[in-house]
């Protein structure tokens, strides 16, 4: 901003001296043209005062002394020289100058004022004055070069009030670009200062006044994560107690195995809040603190989970590899919590046979979620929290899904509208694979 605001003042001084001093210059010359003719015609007013008529019988004339650097000259009638200095025949000026007026004029490198002799009015000669047109010149020269450097002394004071102005203007800006880049990097106790610039002031306060919202803001929000967590963890922990008891006590072979389900559900269900949980304390790419699981693990626990749930519609369900290694070990709880958003998804808007396959990328994983279906609407917004397409729910589960794509390290992506398929890459690491179990 600095340097737009030096040249803008720059460019703004440069047009004011050019139409000021471009006009200047022209008046100059023109005034110094003028002050010598009218020199050289004062010079040959006074000459002509002292001619006598009686100098056409021969009485000698006594002319003053001519301009400084000039000719002082007089003419009889027939254009020849009497008197003084000059050509020995009267030039142009002369000539015109015995029809009873004063000429001014040039006559080759000479500026040349001719003035008439008059008595009984008749012209009884004429009076030439000139002068070195190149002596004007020089000092028409030396008015424009001391005009240029005021110019030059004009330029460098606009520069360097300029430049002051610029980190008047400059420094409040920086210093809110500042506090703007720490707030990016998490420190939301910064507050910008106020400046001597009223409309910066007012960008200023504006912004402290979003950054206190904010605050607020977060501050209920993480109120609201820690009541949460809370007010969630302990009664799914007391469930977990009540069925791990009621399976532990039940002898009865069909109590046995809903008991089982509920278990594992409110399991899952646990896993769910704890990682929902922390992708609400924290908004970076973080590898997830759960667990992992192997591949093949991972597509039988997802088939046993939603096989039941899509045989009850009349769809299948296929999970597979495609030449992907099935003892590579993957995030278990965020990946499973993506496939279950990914499969109720499918169930609720796509219709035919599910298919869910892992790809081998080298070192990530792509796990294909596709149907039959085909999606409508707009791609782009399918992942916008709150979006739900005209359909039913709530429009959070892909929002939910990308952002536990993205605390993987990973991405979320619908890669096919029609059949509707989408694609999770999850990173793997060298560290991440184990044998398959037997």
């Amino acid at each position: 901003m600095r340097q737009r605001v030096v040249r803008v003042a720059l460019t703004a001084a440069l047009v004011a001296v050019v139409l000021l001093a471009v006009p200047l210059a022209l008046a100059i010359r023109s005034s110094l043209y003028a002050d010598q003719r009218d020199t050289l015609e004062r010079a040959a007013l006074a000459a002509a005062v002292h001619v006598s008529p009686d100098y056409v019988t021969g009485d000698p004339v006594e002319l003053p002394a001519p301009p400084a650097g000039g000719r002082l000259g007089l003419y009889d009638p027939q254009s020849r020289l009497r008197a003084g200095s000059g050509p020995r025949s009267g030039d142009s000026p002369v000539r015109q100058s015995l029809g009873g007026e004063a000429v001014r004029g040039r006559a080759g490198p000479d500026l040349v004022v001719a003035v008439p002799v008059s008595h009984a009015e008749k012209v009884i000669g004429v009076v030439r004055a000139s002068s070195p047109a190149v002596a004007v010149r020089n000092r028409v020269a030396v008015a424009w070069l001391l005009l240029l450097g005021v110019a030059a002394v004009a330029l460098a004071v606009a520069v360097l009030v300029a430049r002051r102005q610029a980190r008047v203007l400059a420094a409040p800006l920086e210093d809110l670009s500042r506090q703007c880049r720490a707030v990016t990097e998490g420190d939301l106790n910064v507050r910008a200062a106020p400046s001597s610039v009223a409309e910066i002031d007012q960008v200023a306060r504006t912004h402290n006044e979003m950054l206190h919202s904010l605050s607020e803001l977060l501050r209920r929000e993480r109120d609201f994560t820690a009541n949460a967590s809370h007010q969630l963890r302990t009664p799914l922990t007391g469930l977990q107690l009540a069925l791990e008891a009621g399976l532990a006590q039940d002898d009865d072979a069909r109590l046995r195995p809903v008991l089982a389900e509920a278990l594992a559900t409110t399991q899952r269900l646990h896993h769910t809040v704890e990682e929902v949980l922390r992708l609400s304390r924290s908004r970076e790419a973080v590898r997830p603190t759960a667990g992992t699981i192997v591949v093949r693990q991972l597509l039988r626990e997802t088939e046993e989970r939603w096989h039941g749930l899509f045989a009850e519609d009349g769809r299948r369900l296929e999970c597979g590899t495609q030449d992907a290694p099935v003892d590579v070990r993957v995030p278990g709880a965020p990946v499973s919590e993506v496939l279950g958003i990914l499969l109720d998804n499918a169930r609720a808007h796509g219709r035919g046979t599910v298919r869910v396959a892992v790809r081998d990328l080298d070192d990530t994983l792509a796990f294909d979620v596709s149907d039959e279906g085909a999606v409508a609407g707009e791609p782009a917004r399918l992942f916008d929290r709150g979006h739900t397409g005209g359909g039913p729910g709530t429009g959070i589960g892909l929002a939910l899904a990308r952002d536990l794509a993205v605390s993987l390290g990973g991405r979320l992506a619908l890669t096919r509208a029609d059949p509707a398929t989408f694609t999770l890459l999850v990173p793997v690491h060298q560290d991440e694979t184990a044998a398959a179990p037997e």
